[in-house]
Protein backbone atom coordinates (compact mmCIF):
# COMPACT_ATOMS: atom_id res chain seq x y z
CA UNK A 1 0.00 0.00 0.00
CA UNK A 2 1.32 3.08 -0.97
CA UNK A 3 2.28 6.40 1.74
CA UNK A 4 -1.25 8.49 -0.19
CA UNK A 5 -3.46 5.40 0.47
CA UNK A 6 -2.24 4.94 3.78
CA UNK A 7 -3.25 8.53 4.81
CA UNK A 8 -6.65 8.22 2.98
CA UNK A 9 -7.14 5.09 5.16
CA UNK A 10 -5.83 6.48 8.14
CA UNK A 11 -7.52 9.87 8.00
CA UNK A 12 -11.26 7.74 6.97
CA UNK A 13 -10.66 5.95 10.03
CA UNK A 14 -10.51 9.19 11.96
CA UNK A 15 -13.97 10.09 10.59
CA UNK A 16 -15.52 7.00 11.44
CA UNK A 17 -13.87 6.82 14.93
CA UNK A 18 -15.21 10.74 15.39
CA UNK A 19 -18.41 9.28 14.16
CA UNK A 20 -19.29 6.88 16.29
CA UNK A 21 -17.90 8.75 19.18
CA UNK A 22 -20.28 11.72 18.34
CA UNK A 23 -23.12 9.14 17.47
CA UNK A 24 -23.00 8.37 21.28
CA UNK A 25 -23.03 11.65 22.60
CA UNK A 26 -25.67 12.41 20.50
CA UNK A 27 -27.85 9.87 22.40
CA UNK A 28 -27.37 11.49 25.70
CA UNK A 29 -27.82 14.48 24.29
CA UNK A 30 -30.88 14.29 22.82
CA UNK A 31 -32.24 11.88 26.19
CA UNK A 32 -30.98 15.31 28.18
CA UNK A 33 -33.13 17.54 25.81
CA UNK A 34 -36.35 15.37 25.13
CA UNK A 35 -36.33 13.98 28.93
CA UNK A 36 -39.89 15.71 29.46
CA UNK A 37 -41.04 13.27 26.79
CA UNK A 38 -41.84 9.49 27.92
CA UNK A 39 -40.44 7.97 24.60
CA UNK A 40 -37.50 6.22 23.71
CA UNK A 41 -34.66 7.44 21.15
CA UNK A 42 -35.94 4.78 18.71
CA UNK A 43 -39.73 6.37 19.06
CA UNK A 44 -38.35 10.23 18.40
CA UNK A 45 -36.16 8.80 15.57
CA UNK A 46 -39.47 7.09 14.04
CA UNK A 47 -41.33 10.77 14.38
CA UNK A 48 -38.37 12.72 12.93
CA UNK A 49 -38.37 10.17 9.98
CA UNK A 50 -42.27 10.64 9.56
CA UNK A 51 -42.18 14.63 9.92
CA UNK A 52 -38.69 14.81 7.70
CA UNK A 53 -39.96 12.16 5.10
CA UNK A 54 -43.65 12.06 4.95
CA UNK A 55 -45.27 8.64 5.72
CA UNK A 56 -44.08 5.66 5.49
CA UNK A 57 -44.83 1.99 5.67
CA UNK A 58 -43.29 -0.35 8.48
CA UNK A 59 -40.76 -2.09 5.85
CA UNK A 60 -39.59 1.40 4.01
CA UNK A 61 -38.87 2.80 7.81
CA UNK A 62 -36.75 -0.65 8.82
CA UNK A 63 -34.67 -0.53 5.44
CA UNK A 64 -33.75 2.78 5.89
CA UNK A 65 -32.00 1.77 9.15
CA UNK A 66 -30.08 -1.40 10.63
CA UNK A 67 -32.90 -2.69 12.21
CA UNK A 68 -35.94 -5.46 11.51
CA UNK A 69 -39.19 -4.18 10.53
CA UNK A 70 -40.35 -6.01 14.00
CA UNK A 71 -38.36 -3.23 16.23
CA UNK A 72 -40.18 -0.61 13.80
CA UNK A 73 -43.13 -2.22 14.21
CA UNK A 74 -42.96 -2.24 17.96
CA UNK A 75 -41.56 1.30 17.70
CA UNK A 76 -45.13 1.69 15.86
CA UNK A 77 -47.56 0.25 17.82
CA UNK A 78 -46.11 2.10 20.65
CA UNK A 79 -46.41 5.28 18.97
CA UNK A 80 -50.46 4.32 17.66
CA UNK A 81 -51.28 3.29 21.48
CA UNK A 82 -50.29 7.22 22.02
CA UNK A 83 -52.37 8.76 19.44
CA UNK A 84 -48.86 10.16 18.10
CA UNK A 85 -49.07 8.36 14.55
CA UNK A 86 -52.21 6.60 12.69
CA UNK A 87 -51.88 4.27 9.64
CA UNK A 88 -53.35 5.28 6.69
CA UNK A 89 -54.24 3.16 3.41
CA UNK A 90 -50.92 2.43 0.97
CA UNK A 91 -51.68 3.20 -2.66
CA UNK A 92 -48.61 1.05 -3.01
CA UNK A 93 -49.72 -2.12 -1.38
CA UNK A 94 -52.61 -3.23 0.11
CA UNK A 95 -51.78 -5.34 3.27
CA UNK A 96 -48.21 -2.51 4.27
CA UNK A 97 -49.93 0.37 4.84
CA UNK A 98 -48.21 4.04 5.49
CA UNK A 99 -47.47 5.18 8.58
CA UNK A 100 -48.31 8.98 9.42
CA UNK A 101 -48.26 11.77 12.00
CA UNK A 102 -51.34 12.80 13.18
CA UNK A 103 -52.16 16.07 14.21
CA UNK A 104 -50.47 14.90 18.50
CA UNK A 105 -47.25 13.72 16.55
CA UNK A 106 -46.52 17.07 14.65
CA UNK A 107 -47.02 18.75 18.10
CA UNK A 108 -44.89 16.59 19.45
CA UNK A 109 -42.50 17.00 16.77
CA UNK A 110 -42.71 20.68 16.54
CA UNK A 111 -42.12 21.35 20.40
CA UNK A 112 -39.04 19.56 19.97
CA UNK A 113 -37.38 20.66 17.22
CA UNK A 114 -38.16 24.02 18.80
CA UNK A 115 -36.29 22.73 22.00
CA UNK A 116 -33.19 21.28 19.58
CA UNK A 117 -32.91 25.33 17.86
CA UNK A 118 -33.28 26.89 21.68
CA UNK A 119 -30.45 25.16 23.23
CA UNK A 120 -28.70 25.13 20.17
CA UNK A 121 -28.49 28.65 20.33
CA UNK A 122 -27.56 28.87 23.45
CA UNK A 123 -23.69 26.94 22.59
CA UNK A 124 -21.14 29.06 21.29
CA UNK A 125 -19.88 27.95 17.90
CA UNK A 126 -16.20 28.21 17.47
CA UNK A 127 -16.12 26.70 13.45
CA UNK A 128 -17.20 28.46 10.65
CA UNK A 129 -20.29 27.78 9.05
CA UNK A 130 -18.38 27.09 5.67
CA UNK A 131 -16.57 24.16 7.84
CA UNK A 132 -19.67 22.90 9.29
CA UNK A 133 -21.21 22.54 6.11
CA UNK A 134 -17.97 20.73 4.31
CA UNK A 135 -18.43 18.29 7.75
CA UNK A 136 -21.50 17.71 7.10
CA UNK A 137 -20.68 17.32 3.07
CA UNK A 138 -18.13 14.58 4.46
CA UNK A 139 -20.04 12.61 6.80
CA UNK A 140 -22.56 12.32 3.42
CA UNK A 141 -19.83 10.87 1.27
CA UNK A 142 -18.73 8.61 3.95
CA UNK A 143 -22.28 7.37 4.76
CA UNK A 144 -22.49 6.92 0.59
CA UNK A 145 -19.50 4.88 0.77
CA UNK A 146 -20.35 2.76 2.94
CA UNK A 147 -24.00 1.71 1.55
CA UNK A 148 -22.39 1.72 -1.74
CA UNK A 149 -22.63 -1.79 -4.12
CA UNK A 150 -18.64 -1.95 -3.13
CA UNK A 151 -18.58 -1.63 -0.08
CA UNK A 152 -21.78 -4.51 0.17
CA UNK A 153 -19.75 -6.29 -2.28
CA UNK A 154 -16.06 -6.43 -0.22
CA UNK A 155 -18.23 -7.30 2.97
CA UNK A 156 -21.48 -9.61 1.77
CA UNK A 157 -24.93 -7.97 2.19
CA UNK A 158 -25.95 -9.68 5.48
CA UNK A 159 -29.00 -7.57 5.19
CA UNK A 160 -29.89 -8.36 1.38
CA UNK A 161 -31.69 -11.27 2.05
CA UNK A 162 -34.01 -9.67 4.75
CA UNK A 163 -34.63 -6.62 2.15
CA UNK A 164 -35.49 -8.93 -0.37
CA UNK A 165 -38.06 -10.40 2.22
CA UNK A 166 -39.40 -6.87 3.49
CA UNK A 167 -39.66 -5.88 -0.56
CA UNK A 168 -41.70 -9.18 -1.17
CA UNK A 169 -43.66 -9.14 2.19
CA UNK A 170 -44.39 -5.05 1.57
Amino acid sequence: MNKKKARAISALMSVVDETRLLFHRMKVVADQIHHREDISAGMRGVLMSLDNLGPQSVPQMARARPVSRQHIQILVNSLLEEARVELVDNPAHKRSNLVRLTRSGKRLVGAMKRREVQLLGQLKIDVAVSDLKNAAEVLRAARQLFEGERWQHLVGDTRASQRQTSLHSE
